[in-house]
């Protein structure tokens, strides 16, 4: 069966993927960012998986006020960046992964998630940014990506408790697929920032460095937390770190499996008025298992 091996956690700010376009990565303003994914990217090459379930919110792309899904996966077999109005970034295509998002979409609607399922669709900053900051520049990304969009634009917006609960179902849906793939889930958007109004510019280090803490160690009661805490702590564009609520639920120790193990952490303020923030949290096996030649076997007791 297929497994998931790791979650993923990264602000996916647009100056960030603008700097890499433009080489500005080695400016003094740019290298601390940049610097902080260093190790992450080598972790990366070392744990490369076969497909990555990508969280992300659209910024008026591929979705508008005409049509507003809560949660949208995207099931396509490639997706092309888009056009935010200064053209198309120079990344690759997505390459996703048709099978295992029907099965997901199957699997996570009867479990009584509401789900619309995207057959064609252009991936913005969003999901192009997260891939830049782990992958570098590639001719082509190293594995698959299935697209998961979320509402964190236009209110009602989903609950955290409802991100950490999805998390659960996507995690039983992925390890009831009869593949062995090896699956990595990521969340994007955040930490704390304010785009527009009189507390533009807003970041609060000390509540981002409290729900990094309580991502790790408390995520259940961190799904509690009333959308009003995100906006009045952190400025109204901090509700997209609910979509990490859903990266988090899918880990194992969730559903009482083992702890996952922090590979690294990373914070960073600021980065165009946006605090950054980076967790990798990699999946401890469950005893007996291990990945051989592209498959999850057991191991001899």
């Amino acid at each position: 069966m297929a497994r998931l091996s790791a979650s993923v956690y990264t602000s996916h700010v647009p100056a960030i993927g603008a700097a890499i376009d433009q080489g500005k990565t080695n400016e003094p303003y740019w290298r601390p960012v940049f610097a902080g994914y260093e190790s992450s990217r080598r972790w990366l090459q070392q744990h490369t998986p076969d497909v990555v379930f990508l969280v992300f919110n659209d910024h008026a792309t591929a979705f508008s006020l005409d049509l507003i899904p809560t949660f949208a996966i995207a099931t396509a077999a490639e997706f092309q960046p888009a056009d935010e109005g200064w053209g198309r970034r120079p990344v690759p295509p997505v390459i996703g992964h048709p099978q295992l998002g029907a099965h997901i979409a199957q699997s996570v609607i009867q479990s009584d998630f509401d789900l619309a399922i995207v057959n064609k669709m252009d991936v913005d900053h969003g999901l192009t940014v997260p891939l830049s900051l782990l992958c570098g520049q590639p001719s082509r990304w190293p594995f698959r990506v299935i697209p998961f969009a979320v509402n964190v634009v236009h209110y009602p917006v989903p609950s955290g408790r409802r991100c950490f609960q999805l998390g659960q179902a996507i995690r039983r849906a992925v390890e009831s697929y009869d593949e062995p793939l090896d699956v990595q889930i990521w969340g994007t958007g955040g930490m704390s920032h304010q785009l527009q109004g009189p507390r533009a510019g807003l970041i609060n280090k000390a509540w981002d460095t409290r729900f990094l803490d309580r991502l790790i160690d408390d995520p259940a009661g961190l799904s509690e937390m009333p959308h009003l805490d995100y906006v009045r702590e952190a400025g109204s564009e901090a509700i997209e770190l609910v979509m990490w609520l859903i990266a988090r639920g899918a880990m194992a120790d969730v559903a009482g499996g083992p702890k996952p193990t922090v590979a690294h952490r990373f914070y960073h303020v600021p980065a165009s008025n946006t605090a950054v923030g980076h967790l990798v949290l990699q999946q401890n096996l469950e005893q007996g298992e291990q990945r051989v030649q592209g498959k999850w076997e057991a191991t001899s007791q």
